[in-house]
């Protein structure tokens, strides 16, 4: 072997010893880049973990919350309605004893009003029905009669039930007689 070839064989293995360690340092730092993506993967799974068991947590919060509120939330109503049951006692216990009607009617009346006043302060409104247009999205109409005259064709002539509101909203129609 001459020395030029010693050389060019020298110069081949230096430059495959080169080779190796640029293919071993983008190896390396592939792998260093791999750790680095598998990492912030194993981060975002964790988030996205906690995330879906904090939701979960917060729905049945919600619904535990919501069912305690059914639960109570007639208690407001049923609180302010207990001095109208007190006064109905008592009116009833009058009844049983007094002679006087006019005293106890006056007392029945002072019941029925302190009950509609309690309910009207929780946000009950009577519907006026008598003598309006039928509607049916509004009366639930009983029967039909003959109207008197024109003007009550297609009115409402009597109201056998009223209708009522609770905050603007209709919880109960009004039923009714409509003129024909």
């Amino acid at each position: 072997m001459t020395e030029k070839e010693k050389d060019m064989q020298t110069e081949s293995q230096q430059a495959e010893n080169v080779n190796q360690q640029v293919d071993t340092e983008n190896v390396s730092a592939e792998d260093a880049a791999l750790d680095k993506k598998q990492q912030e993967l194993n981060e975002m799974r964790d988030k996205y973990l906690r995330l879906v068991a904090e939701f979960d947590n917060f729905k049945k919060r919600n619904a535990k919350e919501r069912i305690e509120l059914m639960q109570t939330a007639n208690k407001e109503v049923i609180n302010a309605l207990l001095p109208v049951l007190d006064d109905a006692d008592r009116a009833a216990k009058q009844l049983e004893t007094s002679q006087d009607i006019n005293i106890v009617k006056d007392g029945v009346t002072l019941v029925f009003n302190k009950l509609r006043s309690t309910l009207q302060s929780k946000g009950l409104k009577a519907m006026e029905s008598m003598h309006t247009e039928f509607n049916a999205d509004l009366h639930e109409a009983i029967t039909e009669i003959p109207a008197p005259n024109e003007e009550l064709k297609g009115k409402v002539m009597d109201e056998l039930e009223k209708g009522y509101y609770l905050n603007d909203k209709l919880i109960r129609h009004a039923r009714v007689v409509v003129g024909k």
